[in-house]
């Protein structure tokens, strides 16, 4: 995305404005996004991100929990926050002539949190309710589980809910220490993406961003993780299996990223015609939903393959799967399988643009992550020089059956 498509503004105190204007629409989706995230947690901190993000609605120094959760939503808006591995981001939605209401009051849970502790007591019973509503969801739990499989007890390998044990300690003081630990005004972003100019809302954003004080501080992110192949079964109370393969993969900054997307996309995205969906399910009706997934990391990242079927048939499926990795790094693909994989790619990529406010979450981490948001053309160009014998190195180097790692949900 070139600097046409998009305006960044960075105030005095490190906080960086993107904006991206969209005319024709009469909503405007407002974020701030704080490079924090699970992996910043200390052993005894798990969860405390997470924590902190249902925290930020309970009050301000100015402001109630009650003023807070019907501000945006009695103009007709949407309020809501999500955490994960590497981010925290409090976002609104709503009419764009609220706009600075959705500003004012992002900026102020985001700097202002007082974490009463009543409001504590209480929010420890919600997010102890929604570790076992995700318990009781055998797709959401192995994913979860899955990465403690593969990075151990670092704390990448932390489940971003925490633990029963660290959510139940929490206090005031523990969530001020982390906040104190963490924030840094120069790795924040505020996002925005609506109808309106930059120039026509910067007198608004200086307002409340200029007056920040300058936060700082030294937090180092840990980027060295033991790769170790292990094989996890474990007895659930379900009616199917469920099982994730996978193993450590290609980080954020590394050149391989979009080469390895393409071929996790060729395997099992979202497409109906994905090799992996064709082999299970189209051809031996083994499992209703198989996918892949590649989430980089900055310094890691993680590469898994996800089934659910009938306990007699996991090896069968397993054995399906690993026979179409080994196609890919025995055999060149046609061109006009190449020409299919890309046009795929372009056209999904190219509607995930059309999400105003997946735009806007995607300008605040790439900005962080990068400095920078690549534009479509870009991207495209990029796809456009990948070659099969480009496909088939990087299979080569990461369809070795040997180094996955797999967890299995078993039905008692």
């Amino acid at each position: 995305m070139t600097k046409t498509e998009y305006s960044i503004h960075t105030f005095e105190n490190g906080i960086k404005w993107v904006h991206k204007q969209v005319k024709n629409t009469k909503i405007a989706h407002c974020g701030i996004m704080l490079d924090i995230g699970s992996r910043d947690e200390l052993a005894h901190q798990q969860g405390i991100a997470h924590f902190w993000e249902h925290m930020a609605f309970k009050g301000t120094t100015t402001k109630s929990a009650n003023y807070i959760l019907n501000r945006i939503d009695n103009l007709g808006g949407e309020l809501n926050a999500y955490t994960t591995k590497e981010k925290i981001c409090f976002h609104a939605s709503l009419l764009d002539k609220h706009f600075e209401k959705a500003i004012e009051l992002l900026t102020d849970i985001t700097f202002n949190s007082t974490f009463p502790e009543k409001e504590i007591e209480k929010e420890r019973m919600v997010i102890l309710e929604e570790m076992k509503m995700y318990a009781d969801d055998p797709e959401d739990a192995i994913q979860d589980e899955f990465e403690q499989v593969i990075f151990g007890d670092s704390s990448m390998g932390n489940n971003i809910l925490g633990t029963v044990k660290s959510v139940s300690k929490f206090s005031q003081k523990d969530f001020k220490e982390f906040i104190a630990s963490n924030l840094d005004t120069s790795r924040l972003v505020v996002s925005t993406v609506g109808s309106f100019s930059d120039k026509s809302k910067l007198k608004i954003m200086d307002k409340y961003l200029n007056k920040i004080t300058r936060i700082s501080t030294n937090r180092t992110r840990n980027y060295s993780f033991k790769s170790a192949v292990n094989q996890v079964s474990k007895p659930k109370k379900i009616h199917q299996a469920h099982c994730m393969l996978g193993k450590q993969s290609y980080a954020l900054e590394s050149e391989k990223r979009l080469v390895f997307f393409m071929l996790t996309n060729m395997i099992g995205g979202q497409a109906m015609n994905s090799k992996l969906n064709v082999a299970l399910r189209e051809k031996h009706g083994l499992v209703y939903t198989v996918d892949a997934q590649f989430s980089p990391y900055l310094g890691t990242g993680i590469f898994n393959i996800y089934f659910g079927c009938e306990k007699n048939n996991i090896q069968k499926s397993k054995n399906i799967i690993f026979e179409e990795l080994n196609k890919l790094t025995d055999t060149l693909l046609s061109d006009k399988a190449l020409k299919v994989i890309k046009n795929q790619l372009k056209g999904q990529l190219a509607m995930s643009e059309e999400n105003n406010n997946g735009m806007m979450m995607l300008l605040a981490k790439n900005i962080l992550d990068f400095g920078f948001v690549e534009s479509l053309d870009s991207i495209f160009s990029k796809i456009d020089l990948v070659q099969t014998s480009d496909l088939q190195a990087i299979a080569k180097e990461m369809f070795v059956n040997s180094t996955f790692s797999s967890l299995t949900y078993l039905p008692e």
